[in-house]
């Protein structure tokens, strides 16, 4: 195997998602979605059963499909890398299985600094599937670009610390609060993994990445700017000097959009609950992406179309505008919804 970049495909310049997310003009709107592979679609749950989330994620011709199958059947404007944020700390040998109807569970949790420590820097040697699965995947896609994908620090770290998902997350800001050396070694220690993981998929063939910050909802804004930004901000800087657009998203984070996109982003995601024309002032000179209610796919389709339509004229005022729902697709999603989601969308005129 190579380590050689293959030369991106001709028809990426013109990709209305691309250029969205750099902040130019596209040719239209352009959508995908959130957990656009996955559990909503019968061809996903085909393949899928019987293996273990990880197991697949580390399969790469698994991978491949699993990825390619929303756009096979949505053709929506960019494929998003079927992956799960734990997924590089499995691969530098952290003990942690996902359960299902739980999420990631962390045989030992990280308390103390010499946990942080036994916790080795990613290379690309630890994830060459990954590396395998992102050529097989821009071979396929040509002119749709694939999302790179990452967890941000916090978020990953909630999972260690607490050793697993948790509401309160009041373990991780007892580190946070309480041992700020440890918490901060952590911080550094997964932000440094994040970005190697990012780095990975972008020398493979990835035109943009996505930082997913699941749990950062969760922080004041003063918590946030002081014990977490600082390391998300690095990883979205490493990711910068790629040449990649970057996405950065987080859930609940009204109070943190401004935030968000100082910490080094090109687009800021926007979950539903903060309507899209009070969240592009907040963002400053940026692109934003959102952000239709998830579960607006289970309304009668002409109100679901009707919101998303009001979604898409608060985004003319933005500088690039990306269209997705405001979090993950759901997993009892009609696809048929997305399907006629999707067309709106694309045959909506700026």
């Amino acid at each position: 195997m190579t380590s050689s970049v293959a030369a991106p495909h001709p028809g990426l310049s013109d990709s209305p998602f691309l250029r969205a997310a750099r902040g130019e003009e596209p040719s239209r709107t352009p959508v995908w979605f959130m957990r656009q592979a996955g559990r909503s679609l019968p061809e996903y749950l085909r393949v899928r059963e019987g293996v273990g989330m990880l197991e697949s994620c580390m399969d790469p011709a698994l991978t491949t499909e699993i990825t390619l199958q929303p756009v096979r059947r949505y053709g929506v404007d960019a494929a998003i890398f079927f992956s799960d944020i734990v997924l590089p700390l499995k691969a530098v040998g952290v003990d942690l299985d996902i359960v299902a109807g739980v999420g990631p569970v962390v045989a030992s949790p990280v308390r103390t600094m010499a946990d942080v420590e036994a916790i080795p820097d990613l290379t690309p040697d630890h994830v060459p599937f990954i590396t395998e699965a992102v050529r097989s995947l821009v071979s396929e896609l040509g002119a749709t670009p694939l999302i790179g994908f990452a967890g941000a620090p916090f978020t990953v770290a909630s999972y260690l610390v607490e050793g697993g998902p948790s509401k309160e997350h009041a373990k991780t800001k007892a580190m946070m609060f309480g041992a700020p050396d440890v918490w901060d070694a952590l911080m550094h220690k997964i932000g440094g993994i994040a970005a190697a993981y990012l780095s990975v998929q972008v020398a493979a063939g990835a035109s943009a990445v996505q930082l997913f910050d699941s749990w950062a909802g969760a922080l004041t804004p003063e918590d946030y700017r002081a014990s977490v930004m600082p390391h998300s901000a690095r990883v979205l800087a490493a990711a910068g000097e790629l040449g990649v657009p970057r996405i950065h998203f987080g859930v609940g984070t009204s109070n943190l959009l401004g935030l968000m996109g100082e910490a080094g982003a090109d687009v800021v995601g926007v979950d539903w609950r903060t309507p899209l024309e009070a969240a592009i002032p907040l963002v400053g000179d940026r692109a934003v992406q959102g952000n239709l209610d998830p579960t607006l796919v289970f309304a009668p389709t002409e109100v679901m179309l009707s919101r998303a339509e009001a979604i898409l004229e608060a985004g003319r005022s933005a500088r690039g505008h990306i269209f997705n729902l405001g979090h993950g697709v759901i997993p009892s999603t009609d696809p048929d919804q997305l399907a006629r989601l999707t067309e709106f969308v694309q045959g909506w005129q700026r």
